[in-house]
């Protein structure tokens, strides 16, 4: 049996692949996220910036998520150093040691450190993985042969495009072979470039930019990812032709039914 998993396979079928965030600790917070809906095909688990620790914290989530059986959803993580530091390495090996399916860099500027990171995510002869640990397989409900076989195919490739550097890299960025997908970060993308987050709409001149990374990944083969905050946003998103959409996350949700509830409790929403 291969290891795969809900992204790769919609990925692979040139389907829209609606996420949503993880920013808040806990196994019982994905749990809850992962059965939020049919149309969610993975989640983002932010050890960037979200309150899970990289090691032990990403792996139970991952190990809770995948203990629930009939959950295809594909675990993701971001990692907390970003493509300008060279401490990656260990990171992205935790990750995936941790049964991910996929692994997002951020602040990705050059090829040079894409080459590193697709080697980082392949086992000998296509790259530098060391093998060893022992609940990775398991993670992915496959015997340890099956996880050797086709983790090198199965895992997805993630950076993201959000800085000058990486912008002007782009064409060279998307060029680099095992690269799966480039994700697009709204918030530090327009800070980077000198205009104001995108709390509403992205800057016309950011969107421009956004549209030239969409455009330039699909002429390399590439797919292309942005990340939302709203159904409304990523609905547009996915009409574009982007491939990888985060649609919310859970504190974000959270907070949005609260509010929401409490609206119609006093009386605002008559």
């Amino acid at each position: 049996m291969m290891a795969s998993h809900a992204l790769y396979r919609a990925l692979k079928a040139s389907k829209a692949a609606f996420g949503a965030w993880i920013t808040l600790p806990g196994t019982h917070n994905a749990r809850i996220v992962v059965q939020s809906s049919p149309h969610l095909s993975w989640v983002m688990i932010d050890c960037e910036h979200g309150l899970t620790p990289l090691n032990v914290g990403s792996a139970e989530t991952i190990q809770a998520i995948a203990g629930m059986g009939s959950s295809d959803i594909s675990p993701l993580v971001r990692i907390p150093a970003t493509g300008t530091c060279s401490s990656t390495s260990w990171m992205i090996k935790s990750a995936l040691d941790a049964g991910a399916r996929g692994v997002l860099v951020p602040m990705v500027s050059n090829p040079e450190k894409v080459k590193e990171i697709v080697s980082d995510c392949r086992f000998p002869p296509a790259g530098r993985r060391g093998f060893g640990n022992p609940i990775t397989h398991l993670a992915w409900n496959v015997s340890v042969e099956n996880y050797l076989e086709s983790a090198n195919e199965s895992i997805t490739i993630m950076v993201q495009i959000e800085n000058k550097e990486g912008v002007e890299n782009v064409e060279d960025i998307a060029s680099v072979d095992g690269l799966d997908v480039l994700f697009i970060g709204p918030y530090d993308l327009s800070l980077n470039l000198g205009y104001p987050p995108p709390f509403q709409d992205v800057h016309p001149e950011v969107e421009k930019v956004i549209q030239t990374i969409l455009e330039v990944a699909h002429r390399k083969g590439k797919k292309c990812g942005i990340y939302c905050s709203s159904g409304e946003q990523a609905f547009r998103r996915a009409q574009q032709g982007f491939d990888m959409i985060n649609v919310t996350s859970d504190s974000g949700a959270m907070s949005e039914a609260i509010a929401s509830n409490l609206k119609a409790a006093v009386g605002q929403n008559v």
